[in-house]
Parts: C-alpha cells; sequence; structure tokens
C-alpha cells in the first residue's frame, strides 16, 4: 500500500497480487491522522524497593521487569511472587579418582592458588582443606578425594581450574610411574 500523486490528485493504491480489479481510494476518503510517540521510560519500583521513599539522585539496585509495555523495578527476592520463576542455591559436589599423596595435592594447589587453608577434623570428617573460601577439598578415601561448593561464577571458575589441576598432578604421577 502506498500513496500517490496522480494529476494533482491524491490517490491511496491497494495493490493486491491477485487478478481483481485494483482499488483506488481518493485522498478526500483517507481520514488525517498524527501518530506522537512519548520517548521517555519510566519505571516504578515494587514490593521492597517501594518501601523506601528515594531522594532525588539517589540510585536503586535491583532486577528491571519488562512486561506488557511497562517498566518494573524489583528485589530479587521479590521475583518469585511476579512471575513462575525462582531464585535458588545449588550445592556441587564432584568425586574424582585420585590415588596420589593428599599432602601432595594440598602442597601442589597452595604453589597454585593464593588461599588454601586447612579444615579442622571435626568440621570435615577426616583430612580436608578449602580453596579461596570457597571450594572444599575433602580426601574420601585411598582412591578417591571429592570436591564441594555452591555454585556462583566465581566458584564455578575456582572449581573449574581446580579439577584441571588435579588431573594435571595425576597426569605427572602416572608418567613417572
Amino acid at each position: 500500500m502506498f500513496m500517490a500523486d496522480i494529476a494533482g490528485v491524491r490517490v491511496l493504491y491497494t495493490g493486491d497480487y491477485s487478478r481483481k480489479e485494483d482499488c483506488h481510494l481518493c485522498a478526500a476518503e483517507i481520514p488525517q491522522f498524527s501518530l506522537y510517540f512519548n520517548s521517555e521510560k519510566m519505571a516504578k519500583t515494587i514490593r521492597r524497593l517501594a518501601e523506601k521513599t528515594l531522594e532525588v539522585g539517589e540510585s536503586v539496585s535491583g532486577l528491571l521487569v519488562k512486561k506488557a509495555f511497562t517498566c518494573q523495578i524489583m528485589a530479587l527476592d521479590d521475583l518469585h511472587v511476579f512471575s513462575q520463576l525462582s531464585t535458588e542455591n545449588i550445592s556441587q559436589r564432584i568425586t574424582i579418582a585420585y590415588n596420589g599423596a593428599f599432602g601432595v595435592l594440598k602442597h601442589r594447589l597452595k604453589q597454585i592458588f593464593e588461599s588454601v587453608e586447612s579444615l579442622p577434623d571435626e568440621e570435615s570428617e577426616g583430612p580436608a582443606f578449602r580453596v579461596h573460601e570457597r571450594l572444599t577439598v575433602k580426601y574420601e578415601s585411598e582412591k578417591h578425594i571429592s570436591l564441594h561448593w555452591r555454585s556462583d561464577p566465581i566458584s564455578d571458575m575456582v572449581s573449574d581450574s581446580v579439577i584441571i589441576s588435579i588431573l594435571l598432578i595425576l597426569i605427572l604421577i602416572t608418567s613417572y610411574c
């Protein structure tokens, strides 16, 4: 559909690609209209974030949710109230076959990572240590160790690097035997 100016008469051409005769409407039959758009966006704070009155220039931290052309800022804890989404903490555990000395593993990881601290035996049911206060490495048996951590981007990155380090130590142990 497009507007054409033919011999001083404005015509709206509505061409379809069928075999029907084309339809032309004179400009007098086309109603005049204008569209105005407001480009200003506004987001409302809701639930816990709305409890406190903000001063001009004060910032707010939350989750921005756009729904049906409206924007709302809410606390992460309020997400389950307004959607079917939920937030959970995930604890991860991996058991690795490791037949080397546990002390050697701790020594090697101390060489790689800044913070490797021993845990008391009462807390961990056997020899264990913590890497970067995020990941716990436990001695399970003569042939197994386990890694435990709460999942978040940094802890996952630390656990990945510890797992790779353990696997490299295993390769070194088996290559010398």
